[in-house]
């Protein structure tokens, strides 16, 4: 199967197959490739700050978001999105050191529904709260006061969750307000969409609907080093298009190192917070003999898969001890 991408690339001379790694020329319609010293490619991590706004808050491809928005929320026939107006588009931050210029990406389509898509790589502390105050606001602040609230018009949050964050097993779940018992919805105008990728599993052999493939794109991405075949979709293939390393400029992959800087530095303040956190519980409590105290540090380590060796270095206890505060649980 032959596929033409020449249309992905309309700026250059010559145009990449980013199935394969080879050129075509843009006027060659003999479906003759030239080999290149490009065999295989690489790609960003969609996940990153700068990678996830670059690709999804495109205003020159919409086509983008348009289809990912349908897949995520299962739009079919009259309910499909054919058009979305950007709120805050992606701009790349004039000085390094500062956050992107926009927190969430914000859209808005032909009907008024107003979609806030948001990239969480770890979960931050009182995020359910957070999620309903800041999608009330955007709901409130779409009238000034004193107009007719039927004015109101539906607004969506769209998670990407790279962490599990609800019980259930699927990896996209749909919340919403309704009657507990019978399920039935008065309240209409706030949906809440989280996709939570840990829960996604399937192999790119294994990826059947639009869907699928968009969370594998999302969740693997950084991962290939070629494009996989049958997408069928233009938007996810101009998605990887713009996912692949060639197509940055050197200032944009540069803002695209620096917050993956940033976010690791991130992880690594919270986990420093964390084992001085536990350290200085564990002093306290071998410091009063504290059992208690012990035994839930210990058995807190072990859940995150510490071997007792590392939790005998971790808490200087005897391994002796940490096993047997183990088995007390």
């Amino acid at each position: 199967m032959v596929h033409d991408w020449g249309h992905l690339f309309e700026d250059r001379v010559e145009c990449v197959c980013p199935l394969i790694g080879q050129y075509r020329l843009p006027n060659d319609h003999n479906n003759a490739y030239i080999c290149t010293k490009y065999t295989s490619m690489q790609f960003v991590d969609p996940k990153n700050d700068i990678a996830f706004r670059k690709i999804f808050g495109n205003e020159n491809k919409k086509v983008i978001l348009i289809s990912f928005l349908n897949a995520v929320l299962s739009l079919e026939g009259d309910l499909r999105i054919n058009s979305v107006e950007l709120m805050n588009p992606y701009q790349l931050p004039i000085i390094q050191g500062l956050k992107s210029s926009i927190v969430d990406l914000k859209a808005r389509d032909g009907k008024g529904h107003s979609y806030v898509i948001e990239m969480q790589v770890a979960e931050p502390d009182g995020l359910e709260k957070r999620l309903l105050y800041y999608l009330s606001k955007d709901y409130v602040n779409q009238i000034d006061s004193g107009e007719q609230y039927a004015e109101l018009k539906p607004v969506i949050f769209i998670g990407i969750f790279n962490f599990e964050f609800t019980a259930n097993k699927h990896s996209i779940s749909h919340h919403a307000v309704c009657n507990v018992e019978s399920g039935e919805r008065i309240i209409k105008d706030m949906d809440f969409f989280f996709l939570e990728l840990p829960k996604f599993t399937k192999k790119n052999v294994e990826l059947v609907t639009i869907t699928e493939k968009w969370l594998y794109f999302i969740k693997e991405a950084k991962n290939l080093d070629v494009m996989p075949t049958d997408l069928g979709d233009e938007g996810l293939a101009q998605a990887y298009h713009d996912a692949a390393k060639f197509t940055w400029t050197k200032e944009e992959l540069n803002a695209y190192d620096y917050a993956a800087m940033r976010e690791q530095d991130e992880r690594g303040i919270k986990a420093l917070a964390v084992r001085r956190a536990e350290q200085k519980a564990m002093e306290q409590g071998i410091e009063q003999g504290n059992d208690q105290g012990q035994g839930q540090i210990v058995r807190f380590q072990a859940s995150q898969g510490k071997t007792v060796a590392e939790i005998s270095d971790n808490t200087g206890l005897s391994m002796e001890r940490v096993q047997q505060l183990i088995g007390s649980a």
